[in-house]
This record gives structure tokens, sequence and C-alpha cells, in this order.
């Protein structure tokens, strides 16, 4: 994996995880700011050179990077260069792209991660198709549709790197999360957006 997407609003934290991601890939940081195309059209001239030696690029805050930018900057992520690697930072997943979201590997800042039944996601995740059905029809409130679904998303991720489960089925229910987050952010039904989400997610079954 060449891409990380850190996400969490304690801008120290942050810094921290993206020095310790440095040291287990042994290569040097090189922060660089994008907000507007001419940005990344910087940085894709920066990264078209040949690097001796592995560098972090850190993009800190890219929820402010415009549509513009984050679009000329996707193909850096999908065809990563030889010794680089990306960092992007946000205090939300809300807040990314669902094209940068699912490039990248999703880390969360633990004090950031919001329990469910005083535990984890992992005790929804773990629910049958009747008892997650059950969970979310209790849900009416946008902002909680969408904050179990950014769960879900981290939580498929991280079973997704840890190869606990087939890459492709994991992939698929990523994807769908994905577009469970596209309709909430566009005001559909909150209760359909999460049936649908609920009723094709395999999580690995």
């Amino acid at each position: 994996m060449h891409s990380f997407l850190i996400i969490g609003a304690d801008s120290e934290e942050l810094k921290t995880k993206s020095e310790e991601l440095a040291k287990k890939l042994r290569a040097k940081i090189l922060n660089f700011p994008i907000v507007k195309v001419e940005d990344t059209r910087n940085l894709n001239d920066l990264v078209r050179l040949s690097f001796n030696e592995p560098t972090l690029v850190v993009c800190e805050r890219i929820n402010e990077a415009g549509d513009e930018a984050l679009n000329a900057f996707l193909k850096n992520l999908e065809e990563p260069q030889t010794n680089i690697y990306f960092v992007l930072t946000a205090p939300s997943i809300r807040k990314v792209l669902p094209t940068i979201l699912s490039r990248c590997q999703v880390i969360k800042i633990k004090n950031q991660i919001s329990n469910i039944k005083n535990g984890d996601i992992g005790e929804f995740m773990k629910m049958d198709i009747g008892e997650k059905l059950n969970y979310i029809d209790k849900i009416k409130d946008r902002n909680k549709a969408i904050e179990l679904t950014e769960n879900v998303v981290i939580s498929l991720h991280s079973q997704l790197h840890s190869g606990v489960l087939k890459y492709n089925v994991i992939a698929n229910d990523i994807g769908l999360a994905l577009k469970t987050l596209t309709g909430l952010k566009a005001n559909g039904n909150v209760n359909l957006q999460l049936t649908n989400l609920v009723t094709h997610l395999t999580n690995g079954k």
C-alpha cells in the first residue's frame, strides 16, 4: 500500500502517526499542501522525478482541497511511483471524496472512533442481517447514519489490509459502503440507504 488516509482532529496526533508511518517505511517526510489545482500540478512534476530513497509525501487537511485539485491528484494514488508514498489527513471521512477514500488505507486515531452500544464497530459487523436491520431501524438522524457508515468503511479497510478475508469480497463491501455514504450526503432517505447497505453487505460471508 502506497497511500494512507489518517482521520483525526488533533494535529499533533496526526503528525505523530505520520512520523510513525515514515519510520516504518524507512522514508523521509516531505510536506506538500494541496489546495488548488496548481499545487497538484507542481506535485505531479515533482513525483515524476526519480527518488533514490523512500519518501513519504504528507498532504494535510486534504478535505480543504478543491475537487479539481483532487481529481488531478488521483493519478498519483492510482499509479504510485517507486519510492513514493502518500499520507493524507482529514478530520472526518465524510469530508473526503469517495474516489480518494477508496484508494487509501484508512487509519483513524483511536479516540476518534465512535462507540456502538458501548462497544466498537466490531459488534455491529458481527451481527446477523436481522440484528443489523433491527439496529438501523432505530437510526433516524442523518449524521448518526453517516457516522455508522463511516465506521463500517473503516472496519472493512482494516480487514482489507490484514488479509483476514478475500480482497475482492471486502473491496466490494467497501464500494457499497462508499455508495451509501454518497447517498446519505446527497440527502437520500436514511432508512433506505442503510437498509440497502445491510442487505447487500457480505461482511466476508
